[in-house]
Formats: C-alpha cells, structure tokens, sequence
C-alpha cells in the first residue's frame, strides 16, 4: 500500500513535462514548422551544394587513389623498338630490315 501511495504522489512529477507539451498548438506547416525553411528555395540550394561538396569529395578520393596507384609504377618504354628506330634514323639498316625487325618485336 505504501508504494502504490508513493507512486500516485510522484506520477505528477514525472508527467508534468507532457502534460505541458501536450497543450502547445501544432504546428502548422509553413514557415512556423521547424523544418520549414527546407521547403523553399533554400531547401533546393542547400540540396545541390550537399551533392556538389560530396561529388568533390568522392572524386578527390579516386583521383588521390589514382595518383598513389601511378606513383609505384615504373613507365616502361620499349628500349628494342627505340634502339630499331635509332638505328633506322642512323642509316645502319635499310627500310626492309626496319619492318621485318618491327614485326618481329611486336
């Protein structure tokens, strides 16, 4: 009996803070609604810039993977084929022996 007593005298306590919203006016929707200024012009705006800023984000992302990716690999030339042509252009082999070399290499 005490605790059911004891529980009467705190319900009001613990119940007050809804009491006091539950007799606020609802709001309507416009400009009064806390998330009324994402309705309008702003909403559009601050929806692209949102999209714009994270499309940035994502591509700096890849182009800086990209670029760390490129940074380990050697650039490999194909020395046989510039050693041909030097030779070509040096005139120590005639155009024949250039294509036939050529298909030969690749």
């Amino acid at each position: 009996m005490e605790v059911l007593r004891w529980m009467m005298s705190v319900t009001p306590v613990w119940l007050a803070p809804a009491t006091v919203y539950a007799q606020r006016p609802p709001y309507e929707w416009g400009w009064e609604h806390p998330m009324g200024w994402m309705w309008g012009a702003w909403g559009i705006g601050m929806g692209l810039l949102m999209l714009l800023f994270w499309g940035a984000v994502i591509v700096g992302i890849v182009v800086g993977i990209r670029w760390l990716v490129s940074q380990g690999k050697v650039s490999q030339s194909d020395t046989a084929l510039d050693i041909l042509r030097q030779r070509y252009a040096r005139g120590e082999i005639n155009k024949d022996e250039f294509e036939a070399k050529k298909r030969d290499l690749s």
